[in-house]
């Protein structure tokens, strides 16, 4: 046997912090005049490291595996040329120290698998609550819009204006409900003429004093339906008319004449 590989056993040991007494008073002793051992020793920590790590993750990485397979089975070669009497009982302080040292590493073996497990669970369970958390934040955004229109249609302080053509015959219509306390637009319109390419319909509401506000921008479907809901509005604005031009796609800030749709509060 060579002055290293007596000291396998106690290396791997002392690696997983499991090597205690006169051993690792020894152990340590030879560590500080042994570049060789103090070498294998750091490889043993970071085969262990490595070994930790891969509790999250499917394989275990082949090189640490190896290299801790390689130790035991050097270690156990070792232990079987041991015949003296000094020899054999050392063998069985050994082995008892190696039984526990053994059952400490399985131990951490087992907190560390036990942790990582309990780290996904936690992580999957954060994450369906955080996705719960948004469909529930979603899900009153959008009571709220539904409770918002009902009131905007249904409140006896709510303007009902009629938006019609000014040409004659007079085929496209739009319905404005309008509740200026709470600044809530529902606008629906239908028969409404195709559009030329890159142009829109604007909505304004026409004040009793002061300028015209943009109340939406909007574009017919096929059947020339479209709708306007809770458009940005300025505060408890009081309508006198609301009118549609039309525009460019992005809108515009002033109506570009001529106004082709226009109804005065009912």
């Amino acid at each position: 046997m060579t002055g290293h590989e007596q000291y396998g056993e106690d290396l791997a040991l002392y690696a997983l912090n499991a090597l205690a007494g006169d051993e690792r008073t020894t152990l340590e002793k030879h560590l500080a005049t042994c570049l060789e051992c103090r070498r294998e020793l750091e490889q043993l920590r970071g085969d262990g490291a490595l070994l930790a790590l891969t509790t999250l993750g499917p394989n275990p990485p082949a090189r640490a595996r190896a290299r801790l397979i390689e130790t035991i089975a050097k270690e156990e070669s070792a232990a079987k040329i041991r015949k003296s009497p000094v020899e054999g009982e050392r063998k069985t302080a050994r082995s008892t120290r190696s039984w526990w040292g053994s059952l400490g590493w399985l131990a951490t073996a087992a907190m560390v698998v036990l942790a990582a497990l309990l780290w996904t669970e936690n992580s999957a369970l954060k994450q369906s609550l955080e996705a719960m958390r948004d469909q529930s934040a979603q899900t009153t955004r959008e009571v709220e819009d539904l409770r918002k229109i009902a009131a905007t249609i249904l409140s006896p302080q709510s303007q009902h204006i009629t938006v019609v053509s000014m040409k004659t015959p007079a085929q496209p219509q739009g319905k404005a409900f309008y509740l200026r306390n709470r600044s809530s637009l529902l606008f629906m319109a239908n028969n409404m003429p195709v559009l030329p390419a890159h142009k829109a319909y604007e909505l304004w509401l026409i004040p009793m004093q002061g300028a015209p506000v943009p109340a939406g921008v909007f574009k017919p479907d096929a059947r020339g339906s479209a709708t306007v809901v809770n458009p940005p509005l300025p505060s408890n604005m009081e309508a006198k008319a609301f009118a549609i031009t039309i525009e460019n796609e992005g809108g515009a800030t002033a109506p570009t004449m001529p106004i082709i749709m226009m109804g005065a509060g009912e």
